[in-house]
């Protein structure tokens, strides 16, 4: 029996491993149950027993993935946390921005973001650095996988524990004080960061425009990849060299760096903290570079050595809208029936927030392919961001229908790796928290 026990829960760590990147050494192994105990409810099972049962051979879905992770991701974190990382990254990205070297425009990603303290110091960071900070492209993404901790990150309301690390005046000039004695983050500290859920084991998910992860200045993730099984901790580092611009910095935990782990970027070491950098590397000279090693942004290869689709790509990953929209019209010349140039041409737009271009360029795309599901999810994120709910939810609908005719595993075409069943998920909980408004 002790040993059907053992394999029993072998499995239940497998499981927990594959839906959220997150591994539980034999010590932790109280943690896991407890916090599979907490999560029983919730996951429609009376008792914990039961639940482990049902992990031991489960498939999660995106909504279980959320309420098992509220229960075992840590939710330890304050404001200007290892401060030294704020340091060097203001000596090595931003003393080369503000002596006119990288423009006028920011994009910087707080991943595993936890309560929000890491991605409201990062904005706090600007102001103080950046003097004409509100003529600036700046765009502060933070995400994580337990819904919990965005819901406070979103409120921005704090206690006395997370200002233990905090800069002398920090209080005064960027948080007011509640009816109930905490610090509520001020209104222009709280604009400049965006909350959304994202699950950084997730496969697709990241980098990619459908969740503004991609073309980044700046990630930090810290004090994350520490719970990570290898291997998954591998695939995450991959991707988020991948979401960086070429030049971009990657902040992790001290605990966290690695020589082996890290050796598609540089290490530098600044104020006694290490930064990770992606290299600025010279195109592929091969005829079809990989999507996702673009050229720096003053280096381009002959046009014979790249084709339009490819040159179109690489300029909207480093975030280079003008001439990304130059090569999406050059490379919907030359070929006439390929929707998927009219598809990015549209994902450049929404981005730059020309939101009828957007749609115009959707339809030409449905026009060459009905069945195109992005598109029509696509056409379903312009409404909704427009506010048309009626127009969201007749396109949502259309692109869950397209994909019930395919496999759940199957891949998404043009979604660098999206499955199918994935992206029904994440539709379904779009529909789901419209109907919740709505009612």
């Amino acid at each position: 029996m002790a040993k059907r026990g053992d394999e029993r829960w072998a499995r239940v760590c497998e499981t927990v491993v594959e839906a959220t990147g997150l591994h539980f050494p034999r010590e932790r192994h109280d943690d896991l149950r407890r916090g599979i105990a907490a999560s029983a409810r919730e996951l429609g099972f009376d008792d914990a027993d039961a639940c482990v049962e049902w992990l031991a051979a489960a498939s999660l879905t995106t909504a279980q993935v959320e309420i098992l992770a509220s229960h075992i991701t840590v939710g330890e974190t304050y404001f200007f946390r290892d401060g030294g990382a704020y340091d060097a990254l203001r000596e090595s990205l931003l003393g080369d921005t503000l002596r006119g070297g990288g423009g006028r425009r920011l994009r910087i990603w707080s991943a595993a973001c936890c309560t929000g303290e890491e991605a409201y110091s990062l904005a706090i960071m600007l102001r103080e650095t950046v003097p004409d900070l509100p003529e600036w492209d700046v765009r502060i993404l933070a995400t994580d996988i337990n819904p919990r901790f965005l819901e406070k990150a979103a409120a921005a309301t704090y206690g006395e524990w997370s200002f233990r690390s905090e800069p002398p005046g920090l209080r005064a000039r960027y948080f007011r004080r509640t009816a109930d004695g905490r610090y509520a983050v001020a209104p222009e500290i709280r604009a400049m960061v965006k909350f959304a859920p994202l699950n950084l084991a997730a496969y697709g998910s990241y980098p990619s425009p459908l969740t503004d992860t991609h073309a980044m200045d700046v990630i930090f993730c810290r004090n994350a990849l520490m719970y990570f099984a290898p291997q998954p901790m591998r695939r995450v580092i991959d991707r988020l060299h991948d979401a960086l611009v070429p030049g971009g910095w990657l902040a992790v935990a001290p605990s966290e760096t690695s020589a082996a782990l890290f050796e598609r970027f540089t290490p530098v070491n600044r104020r006694g903290s290490l930064l990770y950098r992606r290299p600025l590397a010279p195109i592929d000279s091969s005829p079809v570079p990989p999507r996702r090693a673009p050229a720096p942004r003053a280096a381009h290869a002959p046009d014979s050595v790249v084709s339009c689709a490819e040159r179109a790509r690489l300029h909207a990953d480093l975030g280079e809208h003008e001439q990304g929209l130059a090569w999406c019209d050059r490379w919907a010349a030359a070929d006439l029936l390929d929707p998927e140039a009219h598809y990015l041409r549209a994902a450049i737009l929404f981005e730059l927030e020309r939101h009828d271009e957007a749609r115009s360029a959707l339809q030409r795309s449905l026009f060459l392919q009905p069945d195109f599901v992005l598109a029509h999810y696509a056409l379903g994120s312009l409404a909704a961001r427009c506010g048309d709910q009626g127009s969201a939810r007749r396109h949502y609908v259309n692109a869950l229908h397209l994909l019930s005719r395919r496999e759940v595993d199957e891949l998404v075409p043009g979604s660098d790796g999206l499955s199918t069943g994935r992206l029904a998920e994440t539709i379904g909980a779009i529909l789901a928290t419209a109907s919740g408004r709505d009612e």
